[in-house]
């Protein structure tokens, strides 16, 4: 990809999943990478997140930097030292998220909350945080958000998840307008199924997998690696006349899938 080559590049919820295969694509490009993890729990994870991009590309700069992008203050502490470690910020990659189900009727306001609180609220900090570093300098930057599917389909018993992710896509939108004039461009991916560790439910099980295969046109998941080439793209000079959209990288799905027979005519 043109202009990724020497970027220095942050990645929240790097130490698995498409956190991790996104980190590992960046450095294949020649970007200096920063892995961020939540807590010491996710340590281990996030130490083999770093073997595979030094394996990837050995002459890169590779860093770890801990922090619940929750917090305010610890997103803070994670900017200023991703900055005083790699010289500079060039972009940001809000990866990390969470989900949890229930029936909407049974959803507590804590249990509520605490999902926008890291997939909102985290993207939030976290953009803010990249904007005010790019507006410091010369050059603008690049953000690109990990939304979902469910930035636009609805998703029964997953409310705060789908809340949040509704919500992303218009923060997306919001950030890439105010802010184009400044050369930051502001962009999603809004994956569909994929092959990670938080769909473990269904990955490992041949009749799950199946169930979940039918309703995907193409007839397969993702693999990390294929929504981490989209998040590639986003960031790369190749998409520098593309700010505000979502690139839904989902085998069809946001196409209504079971429109695929006449059944309504």
């Amino acid at each position: 990809m043109q202009g990724l080559k020497g970027k220095s590049v942050l990645i929240t919820g790097a130490s698995s999943g498409i956190g991790r295969a996104v980190a590992v694509r960046f450095a294949d490009e020649g970007c200096n990478i920063a892995v961020n993890h939540r807590s010491h729990a996710e340590l281990d994870d996030a130490n083999i997140t770093l073997a595979e991009v030094m394996k990837t590309s050995p002459g890169t700069r590779a860093i770890l930097v801990e922090g619940d992008i929750s917090d305010e203050a610890q997103v803070q502490k994670m900017f200023a030292s991703v900055t005083e470690q790699l010289g500079r910020l060039d972009i940001l990659i809000n990866n990390a998220g969470i989900q949890q189900a229930s029936p909407s009727h049974e959803l507590t306001l804590g249990e509520f909350n605490r999902v926008l609180s890291v997939n909102l609220n985290g993207t939030f900090l976290c953009s803010r945080e990249a904007i005010r570093h790019f507006l410091s300098r010369p050059g603008g930057g690049a953000i690109v958000n990990n939304t979902s599917v469910h930035e636009i389909i609805p998703k029964p018993q997953y409310l705060s998840y789908s809340a949040s992710k509704g919500a992303i896509g218009n923060l997306t939108k919001t950030l890439a307008l105010e802010y184009a004039a400044a050369g930051i461009r502001v962009n999603s991916v809004g994956p569909g199924a994929v092959v990670t560790p938080i769909n473990k439910a269904w990955t490992g099980d041949p009749a799950a997998r199946a169930a979940v295969e039918s309703h995907i046109p193409m007839g397969r998941p993702a693999t990390p690696a294929e929504i981490a080439n989209v998040f590639a793209f986003l960031a790369s000079d190749e998409a520098a006349y593309i700010t505000g959209q979502t690139i839904y990288a989902c085998g069809g799905l946001t196409l209504y899938a079971e429109f695929r027979t006449t059944w309504s005519s």
